[in-house]
């Protein structure tokens, strides 16, 4: 799956640290008309074997969906020792219209979780510029008993957010991770949480703003 999924959106970098900015992008705009394209470079790790990832993007430019289908992390039962942690990175090419710039205004997760009395479990995502010296890390804990979907947002203050260097080509890393811990649960019963659905409407939704760079 390295290269092979294209969209027709764009996404970009969330929360803190990325390279700075060759230029400071100026007038806040509506999303560019022109076609974006997202370009998985690389797919990695036990929440996403080839062919379970797939990205997709709003037709107005300001979000793009990322929809698992094998995104699951267990505990407890015959649930295999290595299973409690699952994690999944991306490694984006973002081809965008001349002129324009993006940050991510925020980020939802959602999926379903079934944790037994004393377990609990973890989403955790973090989001980087190729390059970038520092990583920025967003966790969410949710306790057992618990039998229902779940949802965390991350969210970034306009003033906050980091745009993508304007005229510079940057790799964008997405690395999310599930685990889940038994605790004092009963080691004969299973607790799992997923990032994932049957029926595909359990997905990861980033929300974007746009910026038009200086001298466009």
């Amino acid at each position: 799956m390295t290269g092979g999924m294209l969209a027709s959106g764009a996404i970009a970098a969330l929360f803190a640290s990325a390279l700075p900015a060759q230029h400071s992008p100026s007038v806040i705009t509506d999303p560019p008309p022109d076609r974006i394209v997202i370009e998985i470079a690389t797919v990695n790790g036990s929440g996403c074997p080839a062919g379970t990832a797939a990205v997709a993007v709003s037709q107005d430019n300001t979000a793009f969906t990322v929809t698992y289908s094998d995104y699951l992390a267990q505990v407890g039962g015959n649930s295999p020792a290595t299973a409690f942690r699952k994690n999944c990175q991306l490694n984006l090419i973002v081809h965008v219209p001349q002129g324009f710039t993006y940050a991510i205004a925020s980020a939802d997760y959602r999926g379903f979780a079934s944790l037994q009395p004393g377990a609990s479990s973890t989403e955790k995502a973090s989001y980087y510029f190729q390059g970038s010296p520092s990583t920025a890390h967003r966790s969410h804990t949710f306790e057992g008993p618990y039998d229902d979907n779940w949802q965390a947002t991350d969210r970034t203050d306009w003033a906050q957010l980091v745009w993508a260097p304007c005229g510079v080509q940057r790799n964008f890393n997405i690395n999310t991770e599930l685990r889940v811990n038994a605790g004092t649960s009963d080691p004969a019963e299973t607790s799992f949480m997923t990032m994932d659905s049957t029926d595909g409407d359990i997905s990861t939704i980033y929300h974007m703003a746009w910026k038009e760079c200086p001298g466009r």
